[in-house]
């Protein structure tokens, strides 16, 4: 019994040297850097330990999370900072030590080759992380995120500065809506030239006016009339229907006045202000 009984205590004996040794890994044999200042924000010297020196689990370094490693910031206390970027990947201790230190990997976009860096977290007094250094510097800069792609051009619609403007009594006859063999004509070049704009092409606003002579809720209903001619005019001609309106304004917005005279030379005086404007919407 007494031989089995030593065999007992020699395990308990080898179980409190393991847990000795471990407690002894987690606190290690301290700093690496010197003199590193009581707010954590500093140190005499900083000092960093070989890549080679590095745990065998963390043997080459590691690819960090980008993500995470941009999270890791002054105030972070160790819990927190292995929870980002994990443990350090050197022996000099965990929980009885102001400093990590790591073996990072990064890799640009695009590209198969590796940058290995280094990365070190002095802590203050309380254990919380305060300051941060790379070696070589430069490595910092796998941190800047990348500036967004710039969004595309909002493409703004671009209305014709202008209208096109085709005369009433060269579509149609007088005090008529129906559409003259000389209007389809002109229409047919108008056509061609919209459907030349594909996609680019937005909306057409069609407003057929007329002059003064005769009532306004004639000249009105006259002038949609003939608006409506030629949406059907361009529809038929391949316009997409549902880029198309029209509407009739009779009288109004006369562009040129005429003052009374026999009827004739006044229908003639008028002429301009019976027209019909085409407004192109469109994008560049």
């Amino acid at each position: 019994m007494n031989a089995i009984q030593g065999i007992k205590n020699m395990r308990t004996s080898l179980k409190g040297i393991s847990v000795v040794s471990f407690a002894l890994a987690l606190a290690a044999c301290g700093n690496i850097s010197h003199d590193v200042a009581k707010d954590g924000r500093s140190a005499g010297e900083v000092v960093w330990p070989a890549v080679g020196e590095v745990t065998p689990m963390h043997k080459g370094g590691t690819f960090p999370n980008l993500a995470n490693l941009r999270q890791v910031k002054s105030g972070l206390n160790k819990q927190q900072v292995s929870d980002l970027i994990g443990y350090p990947h050197f022996s000099e201790g965990i929980w009885g030590v102001r400093e990590w230190n790591y073996v990072f990997n990064f890799r640009k976009t695009g590209s198969d080759e590796v940058t290995v860096c280094q990365y070190k977290v002095l802590f203050d007094d309380g254990k919380l992380a305060r300051s941060f250094y790379w070696k070589p510097e430069a490595c910092a800069d796998f941190l800047k995120e990348a500036a967004p792609a710039p969004a595309p051009a909002a493409v703004e619609p671009v209305a014709a500065r202008k209208p096109r403007v085709l005369s009433a009594d060269a579509l149609f006859a007088f005090d008529s809506a129906e559409l003259s063999p000389v209007g389809r004509g002109s229409l047919d070049e108008m056509a061609t030239t919209l459907r030349d704009q594909g996609d680019k092409l937005r909306s057409v606003r069609i407003v057929g006016y007329t002059d003064r002579l005769g009532g306004d809720a004639y000249n009105r209903a006259l002038s949609q009339r003939r608006a409506e001619a030629v949406k059907r005019y361009l529809v038929a001609k391949g316009i997409p229907a549902d880029r198309v309106t029209a509407e009739g304004l009779g009288e109004a917005d006369p562009v040129k006045g005429c003052e009374d005279a026999p009827r004739g030379q006044l229908i003639g005086c008028l002429a301009p202000n019976r027209r019909v404007e085409v407004w192109v919407t469109g994008v560049e």
